[in-house]
């Protein structure tokens, strides 16, 4: 698994030196919005220390990027994405997701935009649930854009020996991410499970 991170890694790394960075950059956003499971955060920081006068520019990118990608998981979830929720979550806690649009709304997309929870769960959600299509662009802009902007500028900040620190302590920060990933999911998954216990079943 650390070899693979390593590997990644190194990849998103070669776009930094490419002069298609920040396509790449956007395509990574974009997907990780509505179907892949690895965030472009990486890639933005090695753009950034490559770069540092265009840390906010490589920002925006990445937020056009989440947005538009946020916006594609929007309309698979609302073209037919409740069966695909049903598969991957089950029917409970797709229910649970449910209640958290119903009661949350923008405040769900909000968090989900700033944590390690699965954004891609929340699109999907969002149109699956008929959210609001304004709330959720608004609150997916504020979230996506609020996260990149703080990673560009925090980078911008600290300086290049984030890159030394990154590459010697390696093994380290891809345990760490894996358990960040990992606890997404589990909060999605396994505490759903507990306000399932112990909510009253409504009538259908």
């Amino acid at each position: 698994m650390l070899e693979w991170g390593k590997q990644l890694y190194d990849w998103m790394l070669s776009w930094a030196d490419s002069p298609y960075g920040g396509f790449a950059l956007f395509g990574l956003a974009f997907a990780e919005s509505s179907f892949f499971p690895l965030p472009p955060d990486v890639l933005l920081i090695a753009l950034t220390l490559g770069d540092p006068s265009q840390g906010m520019w490589f920002a925006a990118i990445a937020t056009a990027g989440s947005v538009l990608g946020g916006m594609f998981g929007y309309g698979i979830g609302w073209s037919g994405g409740r069966p695909i929720l049903k598969k991957l979550m089950g029917e409970a806690r797709m229910n649970l997701i449910h209640h958290y649009f119903q009661r949350y709304e923008a405040w769900a997309i909000l968090i989900a935009g700033f944590t390690p929870i699965p954004y891609k769960v929340f699109t999907i959600g969002a149109g699956a649930f008929f959210v609001n299509f304004r709330t959720f662009c608004l609150a997916s802009l504020v979230s996506r854009g609020g996260r990149f902007f703080l990673v560009a500028g925090a980078i911008q900040l600290i300086g290049p020996w984030v890159k030394e620190l990154i590459e010697k302590y390696f093994n380290i920060f891809s345990i760490v991410f894996m358990i960040l990933l990992v606890a997404g999911f589990w909060i999605v998954k396994y505490q759903g499970r507990k306000f399932i216990q112990t909510t009253p079943t409504e009538k259908r």
